[in-house]
């Protein structure tokens, strides 16, 4: 892998950029691998690089029925932050919030992490009580989080309209700076080419068919559209079709799947400075660096695979926006688009092993995947590698929905679902 700097780049303008080559190897699959990765998102693809940089395996393929990074990691809002409330999350979290500080240096790849900063708006005396409980809880953890006032929300964010007599009233925010996004199509790209410049194969166009499973009831590989792959474990990462793979080695898993949609205005100048959250009205604004306003709604109310939703959310979405940033009602929308997000009933993710032997499973982000990629596939990487948890995913296990020990973040860490 050649890498990317300065003087590479210079060199590489006085050749009109010919010798780039290719990111990532394509190669045919193997019969057999140590590991096999079901998925080629974000969190797969980090799932195999820290296999092969923290743990030495490298004998690793990622396959992916269609193209690298086209479900949820190509379809997401690419915010970035992690003051949730309870100690488990807020752990996973920021365990990928300070990941993201380092891995543009970490992959040779510019990721274009901004930590541009996430304003969550409050607009009711519930709505300041949970922050500021969140604000409190995250300081204990050493994470940081602040509560504004109306006044301080609207000078750090200038667009913001906090007059009193509006169908959603201001009166504060919860503020984390360290907050901020990515370049969700660059992120998987680098770890793309990190992965493969380690020996990882990244296969595209190969569709998992069914999980073969031996005798003795583990796991023996993966039947795909391009054959059988012979593996001696096997990690899902499949997202909203999370179910219907582990379906296939007899795994029933508690989640279910709905869309998620976003959409992106005309490209206009530099107007908005930061990532702004209205968790009571779902609905979330940033600007990327084309210059898009890229909005983001909340889940559908029904369960679907479909990357369509429904008309209405969208709509109510932008009533919300209109009313909280006047100056934006002359914009339009060029483009909406859907994801498949898969969700668990306490709303927090799955990193585990199954019963099955040699079958891993990360699933179950809901619509908090992107910010986690590369803490999510730096420990399920080393669950995988050591059949064991890393101490930070040990409480998201499969069993908690057996034992009852669930992570409720369904209302208490301010998410869309």
């Amino acid at each position: 892998m050649r890498r990317f700097s300065a003087f590479a780049v210079a060199r590489e303008a006085f050749r009109n950029h010919s010798g780039w080559g290719e990111q990532w190897a394509s190669p045919e699959p193997r019969r057999h691998y140590d590991v096999v990765i079901v998925g080629a998102g974000g969190h797969g693809l980090a799932t195999a690089y820290y296999l092969a940089k923290e743990h030495g395996i490298t004998d690793v393929a990622v396959i992916e029925k269609g193209w690298l990074g086209g479900g949820n990691t190509g379809r997401n809002t690419t915010i970035i932050r992690s003051n949730y409330l309870y100690d488990e999350s807020a752990a996973i979290y920021d365990h990928a919030v300070k990941l993201w500080e380092g891995l543009s240096e970490d992959l040779n790849y510019n990721v274009m992490f901004s930590p541009r900063g996430c304003m969550m708006l409050s607009h009711n005396v519930h709505d300041q009580q949970v922050f500021k409980r969140h604000i409190h809880a995250n300081r204990l953890n050493g994470i940081d989080n602040e509560w504004l006032t109306p006044a301080e929300a609207k000078a750090f964010c200038p667009p913001l309209n906090i007059a009193a007599n509006v169908r959603y009233p201001i009166n504060g925010a919860a503020l984390q700076r360290r907050g901020g996004t990515a370049r969700h199509d660059a992120v998987a790209w680098g770890y793309a080419r990190a992965a493969s410049a380690r020996g990882v194969h990244v296969i595209q166009n190969c569709a998992v068919t069914g999980i073969r499973r031996g005798a003795d009831g583990a796991v023996q590989g993966v039947e795909t559209s391009r054959g059988f792959i012979g593996a001696k474990k096997v990690g899902v990462v499949a997202a909203g079709s999370t179910s219907v793979v582990m379906e296939m080695a007899g795994v029933r898993m508690p989640l279910e799947s709905y869309p998620l949609q976003a959409l992106v205005s005309e490209p206009v100048k530099p107007v908005f400075p930061c990532i702004v959250m209205s968790n009571t009205v779902h609905a979330y604004i940033s600007q990327s660096d084309k210059g898009e306003l890229v909005i983001g709604a909340g889940t559908d109310q029904y369960p679907s695979y479909s990357q369509a939703g429904s008309l209405h959310i969208l709509n109510h979405t932008l009533d919300a926006i209109c009313e909280m940033f006047p100056m934006f009602r002359r914009m339009r929308m060029l483009r909406s688009w859907g994801g498949i997000v898969d969700v668990t009933p306490d709303r927090s993710p799955i990193l585990s092993k199954t019963p099955v032997k040699g079958l891993y499973v990360n699933c179950g982000w809901g619509t908090g995947g992107f910010k986690a990629t590369p803490g999510s596939g730096n420990v399920f990487a080393h669950t995988i590698a050591r059949d064991e948890p890393h101490r930070i995913n040990a409480a998201f296990s499969l069993d908690r929905f057996v034992s009852g020990r669930f992570i409720d973040e369904a209302a208490a860490a301010a998410v869309a679902h």
